[in-house]
C-alpha cells in the first residue's frame, strides 16, 4: 500500500492503493491513516482509493483480531473523512480492498471488476465474518440480493453490483469516469463543503438505527448550521 499525490481536475488528490492479496498488517492501517491524514491537512483535497485484488488461500495466519480491530478502526476513519471519497476497483476485489471499496463515498468498477468475500479453511471454514458482510448487507438493496455472496463468497460481478448499488458506476475508461466525477461532484469540494458532507454521511448511517424522535433533533440541528451559513453568505 501507498500514497501519492494525484492530479484531479479542480482539486488536489491523495490516491491510496490497496492490495487485496497482500495480508492484513499493521502496515495496512498505518497506510489508511497517513493518507486520511494528509486529506485532513490539505484543505479541499479529495481521497482516491485504487482498490483490487483478493487474498488467496492461508491468508489468515497469523492475523488476529486485534489486528482486524485496528484496521476497522481505520476504516471508520474513513467513513468519517470531512473529504469525498472515491474508490476505483479493478479484477477481482477481496479482502483489504473490498473493505476500503465499500467504505467510500463514490465506487467506480472496471467491467472486470468483481466483489469477492473471502473465505477461510480449516476448521472454521467459510466466508469471512469480517465488516465486509456487514457492509454488503446494509449498503446494497436488501440482505437478499447479496445473500449467496454473503453465504457462500460467490462473486458479485461489476454489473450485478451496480445493480444492487454496491457501486456506482462501471467503467473501463477510468481516467474519464474520475474526470466526470469530479466534475458531477464539484459542489462538494472544499473545506466547509467536506465537513458538511461528513455531517450527512453520518447521519446517514444512523438512519437505520435511530428512532425517529431521537433522529429529529439531530436532523434540526444540521439544518440549523446550513441556515446560519446560508444567512452568513457560507462563513458561519
Amino acid at each position: 500500500m501507498g500514497t501519492v499525490m494525484d492530479d484531479m481536475p479542480g482539486t488536489d488528490v491523495v490516491t491510496l492503493a490497496i492490495d487485496g492479496t497482500e495480508a492484513l498488517s499493521a502496515a495496512s492501517v498505518t497506510a489508511v491513516a497517513q493518507a486520511c491524514d494528509r486529506v485532513e491537512r490539505s484543505p479541499g483535497a479529495r481521497l482516491v482509493l485504487r482498490v483490487g485484488g483478493t487474498p488467496g488461500p492461508g491468508w489468515t495466519d497469523g492475523l488476529t483480531v486485534g489486528l482486524v480491530s485496528k484496521w476497522e478502526r481505520g476504516l471508520r476513519l474513513l467513513e468519517r473523512l470531512p473529504a469525498l471519497t472515491v474508490a476505483v476497483a479493478d479484477g477481482d476485489c477481496g479482502g483489504t480492498a473490498l473493505d476500503a471499496l465499500l467504505a467510500a463515498d463514490y465506487r467506480i468498477a472496471t467491467t472486470t471488476a468483481r466483489l469477492v468475500v473471502p473465505v477461510t479453511t480449516g476448521g472454521a471454514s467459510g466466508t469471512w465474518p469480517g465488516m465486509a458482510l456487514y457492509r454488503l448487507a446494509r449498503q446494497g438493496a436488501g440482505v437478499a440480493a447479496v445473500r449467496r455472496a454473503l453465504l457462500f463468497g460467490e462473486p458479485i460481478d461489476a454489473f450485478r453490483a451496480r445493480s444492487v448499488q454496491l457501486v456506482d458506476e462501471v467503467s473501463d475508461d477510468v481516467p474519464g469516469a474520475l474526470a466526470a466525477a469530479a466534475e458531477r461532484l464539484g459542489a462538494l469540494s472544499g473545506a466547509a463543503s467536506g465537513a458538511e458532507l461528513a455531517i450527512r454521511r453520518q447521519l446517514m448511517f444512523d438512519a437505520g438505527t435511530t428512532a425517529f424522535e431521537e433522529a429529529l433533533g439531530v436532523h434540526l440541528a444540521a439544518c440549523d448550521r446550513v441556515l446560519r451559513r446560508t444567512a452568513a453568505g457560507g462563513t458561519a
